[in-house]
């Protein structure tokens, strides 16, 4: 119980900072809302597809390369860089609360933001007549995976590659975007040559692109969609342990400064 109560504290504090910086969850929200609506409508055009089935195909890739990615993985950076510019990790070290509770706390506030941005962006689809064809809960579990992932590894390069929040945009441009690019989250992965999709399977947003896309456009079931999904599923396991990791290597660095 104890480490629930300070888990709890821990997001409800991020959630309130958020809350009062309006500014990002404005943007936050607008960005995810911005690429899908241009994804549909370009999809419709281009593909001759119905503007129905057109926002479902752009639902699922702009959750996971618009919405996630900036707000679980940079939001995420940005939490932790931050956290150390203002000493919070300082009064950490003197206060009873427990790096595995801080740890949780911030996971836990990143993954509110994601599961909003997943309704926000399945309401505006379905706004333009777009459904989810496949199993609901194996779409929440391909999400919920991939929020896992995404701060996960943010934890990571928060930890051990961002020392000023100057540095998140940089580390993010140069990181993220061409993953994103080469997932399949701006541009269709079937306008690939062979050559990047055989690049792109090593790409974890290749494969919660493909995923969720496969249940959410095709309705596809586990079996259609297995290598995704184990893909997906073991990489976010490798990004906790890694980014607790990390986190621990981070405390005691800052210890001993």
């Amino acid at each position: 119980m104890k480490y629930w109560r300070e888990t709890i504290a821990v997001t409800q504090r991020i959630l309130i900072e958020l809350l009062r910086r309006r500014r990002s969850l404005i943007f936050w929200s607008i960005f995810p809302i911005s690429i899908l609506i241009l994804s549909g409508f370009i999809l419709a055009e281009r593909a001759k597809l119905s503007t129905a089935v057109a926002f479902e195909y752009a639902a699922p890739s702009s959750l996971v390369g618009a919405a996630l990615f900036f707000s679980c993985l940079g939001g995420s950076v940005a939490t932790v860089v931050a956290e150390r510019e203002q000493q919070t990790l300082k009064r950490l070290f003197v206060s009873p609360l427990s790096g595995i509770s801080y740890f949780l706390g911030i996971f836990m506030a990143h993954s509110c933001i994601g599961i909003g941005q997943t309704i926000l962006i399945y309401t505006v689809a379905a706004f333009w007549g777009a459904t989810f064809q496949g199993s609901i809960l194996l779409g929440v579990t391909i999400i919920l995976t991939s929020i896992v992932a995404y701060v996960g590894l943010g934890f990571i390069l928060g930890t051990q590659l961002a020392r000023r929040i100057e540095d998140v945009n940089a580390l993010i441009a140069a990181f993220g975007v061409p993953l994103l690019i080469l997932g399949g989250a701006f541009l269709p992965s079937s306008l690939f040559p062979q050559t990047l999709i055989n690049i792109a399977r090593y790409n974890p947003i290749y494969h919660m692109n493909e995923a969720l896309v496969g249940v959410s456009a095709k309705g596809d079931k586990i079996n259609d969609i297995t290598f995704h999904f184990w893909f997906l599923l073991i990489f976010a396991l490798a990004m906790v342990i890694c980014g607790w990791l990390s986190y621990q290597r981070m405390l005691i660095i800052e210890r001993r400064l």
